[in-house]
């Protein structure tokens, strides 16, 4: 397997993550935030995401997946649910990568049944080409090809995450 030279550096990526930190920052202002990270590919960008939000926020995790290795099984397996309440709640959903749309849609319909005060979500990377299910996204790091990546949290069968930077992998055949 070869991993490949960064596709975004890790200077892309920390000034990326400050504009969006920035944004909802702006955004947030006087309102009770709860960032939901949803893993565990988001991991390493809501570290950073966070740390970076000027305002004061609550922060929970969930964990869904409906990929095995680099393949949709189209079904999404929930691990483990929120924990916070989201009554009177603004939930921010942090996702690493928008791809066919399907988890993100699963998780999204699964916290507006718990009644937040409001709902948006924020996504590192967005491969519109892979869409199946439209998800409406309120900010977005970079739009990507279709083009299977790894690195700052992403994998390929739980693999490569810890890179600092985002590249496009390939498997030698």
């Amino acid at each position: 397997m070869i991993v490949g030279r960064p596709f975004l550096t890790v200077d892309q990526i920390q000034k990326k993550v400050r504009e969006l930190a920035d944004s909802i920052s702006a955004d947030y202002e006087n309102k009770n935030l709860l960032a939901v990270g949803i893993l565990k590919g988001a991991f390493v960008f809501y570290s950073d995401l966070v740390r970076m939000i000027r305002v004061p926020l609550t922060v929970d995790f969930i964990l869904a997946s409906s990929y095995v290795k680099s393949n949709t099984s189209g079904e999404v397996k929930l691990m483990h649910d929120i924990t916070e309440d989201t009554t009177d709640k603004d939930v921010l959903l942090v996702e690493d990568i928008v791809d066919t749309g399907i988890t993100l849609n699963y998780i999204r319909e699964r916290i507006l049944m718990k009644g937040p005060r409001s709902l948006h979500i924020c996504a590192f990377l967005d491969k519109t080409e892979r869409r199946e299910v439209e998800v409406p996204l309120d900010y977005v790091g970079f739009a990507i090809p279709n083009e299977f990546v790894v690195g700052y949290g992403l994998d390929y069968d739980n693999k490569f995450r810890n890179l600092p930077y985002i590249s496009i992998f390939k498997k030698r055949t």
